[in-house]
């Protein structure tokens, strides 16, 4: 795995454009899909906890450190870090958006 992203970001840095087109046609939607895999496998229940995350004994509340990554990687990108109060209050805006999205397509 860590091999295959490291010939991405390679790619990504250093491929001409023709090759570089040829590569995000053939990689962006697998990178897209396995996004939207993982964030269904951590979308919140109907008591806002996530099922991957929580465990028996100790619930996670949404969004977990999967979602927050997905938002930070994703959606804030280079952008200086928020506070982490307006954060939460944005990613949990995201996950609606995002859970919209996902019903939407289903």
């Amino acid at each position: 795995m860590w091999e295959r992203l490291d010939l991405l970001t390679e790619l990504a840095t250093r491929a001409d454009a023709p090759s570089l087109l040829s590569v995000a046609r053939s990689e962006l939607p697998k990178l897209t899909d396995g996004w939207r895999a993982l964030l269904a496998a951590h979308e919140p229940d109907d008591k806002g906890n996530c099922p991957e995350c929580s465990g028996r004994w100790r619930q996670q509340k949404a969004p977990c450190s999967v979602w927050r990554a997905a938002y930070d990687h994703l959606v804030v990108g280079g952008l200086a870090p928020r506070p982490a109060r307006q954060r939460s209050a944005t990613v949990t805006g995201a996950v609606t958006r995002a859970r919209r999205a996902v019903a939407r397509a289903h």
